[in-house]
Parts: C-alpha cells; structure tokens; sequence
C-alpha cells in the first residue's frame, strides 16, 4: 500500500488520516471487503499504528470500515438502506439551508453562485474528479450563504456512503443532468423563489433514488446484498 498523500506534520495526524482513508474508499482504491491493515497504513505515511487505529475506529463510526479482533479491520460493502437513512437527513438539512438562501440571496450571492455554475459548465466533460470538487464546493457555499457552517459539517457526517454512490454514478451523461440541476437550484436561489429553490434542491438530493439501483445492479461486489441492507 503505497502513500500518495503528504501528511502535515505541524496538524492533528488523526482527523488528516481520517479525510485521507475516507477519500480513498469514496473513490473505490480500497475496495469494499478489502483488509486493511494499521501498521502497512502507519509505514506508508510515517506515523505510528496508533493515529491509524483512532482513524479506524472514526471510519467504523462513519459505518466505512468494520474492525474486528479477529479478522483485522475491513472495508465495509455499501449499504442501500445507510444510503436512504443519509439522503433523508441531507435533504431535510439542505432543504431548509436554500430556503434562507433564497430568502435573503444579493447581488454578491447571485454572482457568487453564477461564477461557480460558469465554472462546472467549463470543466471537460471527462474531468469526474474536478466535477466532485465543484460540487462539494456549491453545496458547501449554499450553507455558508445561510450562515449554516455548521449545518454543513452535519452533512458532511452522514452522507459517507451517499459519497460512495455519487463517485460510482459520476459519468459524463450524469454529469450533464447536475450541472443542470445545480443551474435550476442558483437561478431559482437568485429570483428569491423559495418555494421553487426548495422543491430544486429536493430534486437534485433525489437523483441518487435514480442512480443507485443501476450502480448495484452492475457492481453487486460493492454492496450488501438487499435482504441483508434491510435487516440493518
């Protein structure tokens, strides 16, 4: 397991370890059902096995790594059923973050949002990564707009396994569908319409309700079987 991935020394180790691991099992470099282990993690980026077994424990409570004392500690398949739970409580928080946005939107806003959509128009339609770095971006500003930071570090929380799902579906096709999306949320933001930005940004969370069901079909190894989802 090689490191790619230069840990800041003058930082906590644990919560860098943390975005470290859950980025790489969001893009599927570790796959789901793989063993890893905390001292091949601690050698590839020079720390001790003991930040790597808090990082693990954090990742177990993310629902992305199962620890066992028996088996070691593992990447865990994608759950629908965690998948629903968290776009359920994403909707409800980000449903009401446009709403303030909408309410209160200025010029400042307006041209804020309007550079970020011209800027996801822009990307090559094959770059998949900057597209998820531009669609964290939006969101994430949408909450600060509302003077809701927190709110969005609530989201960030719960919506692990959604990540997992929207990094599969991230296609160009799909990448098209949110752009245009994102567009239908700012343009409604910027006309004060809140009952339409609402309903804009319901839609947009409930795209995944379309994606996910294709993505398991194809790539059954990466999720829990459905019977089993459920019981959990």
């Amino acid at each position: 397991m090689n490191g790619n991935f230069d840990l800041d020394a003058g930082s906590a180790i644990v919560p860098q370890l943390c975005q470290l691991l859950r980025d790489r099992i969001v893009r599927t470099d570790l796959l789901p059902g793989e063993v890893i282990s905390a001292s091949e993690i601690a050698k590839a980026y020079g720390v001790s096995r003991q930040p790597v077994r808090e990082a693990f424990i954090k990742l177990a409570e993310a629902g992305l790594v199962q620890i066992s004392p028996q088996r070691g500690t593992m990447i865990t398949r994608i759950a629908e059923s965690a998948v629903m739970e968290a776009r359920f409580v994403r909707e409800a928080i980000e449903a009401d973050v446009v709403r303030l946005v909408a309410e209160h939107c200025d010029a400042a806003m307006a041209r804020e949002l309007q550079n970020q959509i011209s800027a996801q128009q822009r990307l090559p339609e094959d770059d998949n990564e900057a597209f998820v770095r531009l669609d964290e971006l939006f969101h994430r500003t949408l909450a600060e707009m509302a003077g809701k930071p927190y709110a969005w570090r609530v989201v960030e929380d719960v919506k692990a396994q959604m990540d997992r799902v929207r990094y599969l579906s991230v296609r160009k096709d799909h990448i098209r569908v949110l752009i245009e999306q994102h567009a239908r949320i700012a343009d409604t933001i910027m006309q004060n319409d809140v009952a339409g930005a609402e309903a804009a940004i319901r839609a947009h969370l409930r795209e995944i309700l379309k994606t996910m069901p294709e993505i398991a079909k194809a790539r059954p190894d990466l999720f829990v079987p459905a019977r089993q989802s459920r019981a959990g």
